[in-house]
């Protein structure tokens, strides 16, 4: 697949021609469903739909108004509005940002909706939205998204995703904004360059800084198409709210000069809320939770069960870090140790308590349904990716002799380098990274443990974070298998192997001798942006890796990295 297009272009239209439960509508003519709205300030942010059941579905969209304001919106079964179906008004002021957010009811399973906003003569642009399938379904398209930096480049896989006709939803993983500030911060030399600095300037910590960054990132030309297009089924991972979060802090949270950490949680809790088409605790029949309990069972008919995970702020025990225990790790042994009694310990848990038990009976329910399909939305990618000995391979620098002749200074000079660090990783084969499942081992098996229970081993992990693509067959510690994984790549961040500048060569060499060497990776680049579609059929599906060419510019193409298809073969999923 190659394509070429210029976002301009889409900031123009609300809608484009796509399929509708996996029919196609070009039977219409193709400027049908571009719905042009006048430019104009008071809808600024687009509009959008998400977190669907089968019989309602959330819309979503901000208004620039200095006062309290009275939205009018309307729901119709056809794209011109001649059949409109429900209608009403919302009030929204400053205590809500402004933001216009109601969960349409009494819809029909299975719908295809178009929805838009009027205040006053201003009429915002038109978006679709569709409720989740009941009964038979023979087909399904999943758009996989993560990880989307506006200092780094431009939203370009949001719009190729707006513009796929084989995407029916889209999962987003997690790293939806990023708190980072300007100031030389990660990414603010590639922003200056291109256009994009972060606004707020400073790292966002207070409430209005989050509201500002959502508002940012919202008026990105890409992600106002996708959100138009396609409902969205949503989990968070840690830059909602900062980086590495953990139930008693952050490893970006310095409560010295940033505050209380509850506090700035809640603020970006609280955003997060009011900036995206997901579903207040009290529209939800679960008594007692909270927003920080955020996550969701999706039915698509009988073929498929979606279930998001929540890992940052209900249960996650705090991260191993590597430089608290690399100088005890000095062979083979001590680094068993470590991965044992410091990584492995019992009781660091990634979930709480109260997911386990929605996910275990979620997962039992579809087992009992007879769907074929349960998917897994993961914030981070949870396969064993134990680093291969790259310096023994010949791809990086062995740097211990220089370590062991070196000062205290210089060694610590040295182990910040990422080409050592990524060796000292390597020389062990240690977990790339503590933050994500396999600094959790313990919590890792019992997700597991849960799933054989219910009678679900045979699961499909969705996964972000890594700014890599992934596909991946996981086993437990037993070898038992435990299903397959695909992970995306950023929708903007940059891949860490290019981040850490190595060369192309060098991080192809790395690409390759991770699938090689590593027992459950099948295949991974780390060089592209772009998303993972992900097809399914009642008997076998395929996931394809679909790159953008540049971040750098609103001018790029896309193509298919890989095609990996999949199947059941008797009790298990087998990536072909």
């Amino acid at each position: 697949m190659t394509s070429h297009f210029h976002r301009a272009e889409i900031a123009r239209r609300a809608l484009l021609c796509g399929m509708v439960g996996g029919a196609a509508l070009a039977a219409m003519p193709r400027g049908l469903l571009a719905h042009a709205a006048p430019a104009n300030p008071t809808f600024r942010y687009g509009v959008a739909s998400g977190d669907p059941d089968a019989t309602s579905v959330v819309l979503w969209t901000h208004v620039t108004a200095k006062d309290r304001a009275e939205v009018a919106w309307e729901l119709s079964a056809t794209p011109d509005f001649a059949d409109v179906v429900q209608s009403g008004t919302m009030t929204t002021d400053a205590g809500r940002d402004h933001t216009v957010k109601l969960l349409v009811r009494g819809l029909a399973p299975g719908g295809v909706y178009y929805y838009r906003f009027r205040l006053g003569e201003a009429v915002s642009p038109v978006g679709r939205a569709r409720t989740l399938p009941e009964g038979r379904l023979d087909r399904l398209g999943i758009a996989l998204a993560s990880c989307s930096n506006f200092a780094f480049g431009f939203f370009n896989a949001y719009d190729a995703i707006a513009r796929d006709p084989a995407i029916d939803y889209v999962l987003h993983t997690g790293d939806y904004i990023y708190e980072y500030g300007g100031d030389d911060s990660w990414g603010d030399a590639v922003a200056r360059s291109i256009g994009r600095v972060h606004a707020p300037t400073h790292e966002i910590v207070s409430l209005a800084d989050y509201r500002m960054r959502h508002a940012q990132y919202k008026t990105d030309a890409g992600a106002q198409a996708m959100h138009a297009n396609h409902t969205l089924l949503a989990c968070w991972d840690d830059h909602e709210s900062t980086n590495n979060p953990w139930t008693g802090g952050a490893q970006n949270h310095q409560a010295a000069t940033e505050g209380d950490w509850a506090a700035r949680r809640a603020a970006s809790i609280q955003a997060y809320y009011e900036w995206m088409p997901v579903r207040e605790p009290e529209w939800l029949a679960q008594p007692g939770r909270t927003r920080a309990d955020f996550w969701r069972a999706y039915r698509f008919g009988d073929l498929a069960l979606l279930h998001t995970l929540e890992t940052r702020h209900s249960a996650r025990a705090r991260q191993i870090e590597y430089a608290d225990h690399a100088a005890a790790i000095t062979d083979a042994a001590s680094a068993e140790r470590f991965r044992r009694e410091v990584l492995g310990a019992p009781g660091r848990a990634m979930l709480s308590a109260e997911l386990e038990a929605d996910l275990e009976a979620a997962l039992a329910q579809s087992v009992a349904d007879g769907q074929p399909w349960r998917i897994i939305g993961s914030p981070m990618v949870i396969a064993r990716v134990e680093v291969p000995d790259v310096a023994k391979l010949g791809i990086l620098p062995d740097p211990f002799a220089r370590l062991a002749a070196a000062t205290p200074a210089e060694r610590a000079r040295l182990a910040a380098d990422p080409a050592v660090a990524l060796a000292w990783k390597g020389r062990f084969n240690l977990p790339d990274y503590t933050d994500a499942w396999g600094g959790y081992p313990w919590a890792r098996e019992r997700l597991y443990d849960l799933s054989r229970r219910a009678g679900a081993g045979d699961l499909i992990f969705l996964s972000g974070d890594s700014h890599s693509f992934w596909a991946n067959r996981l086993a437990d510690a037993a070898g038992r298998p435990a299903g397959i994984e695909f992970g995306t790549a950023g929708i903007s961040s940059p891949g860490d192997f290019v981040e850490s500048g190595f060369d192309d060569a060098t991080s192809r060499a790395l690409d390759l001798a991770y699938a090689a060497h590593i027992p459950e990776v099948v295949w991974t680049d780390n060089m592209h942006q772009g998303y993972v579609r992900v097809e399914l059929a009642r008997d076998r599906g395929v996931a394809s890796f679909i790159a953008v060419d540049t971040v750098l510019s609103p001018d790029y193409r896309t193509s298919v990295l890989k095609r990996v298809p999949f199947a059941r073969d008797g009790g298990q999923i087998r990536l072909a």
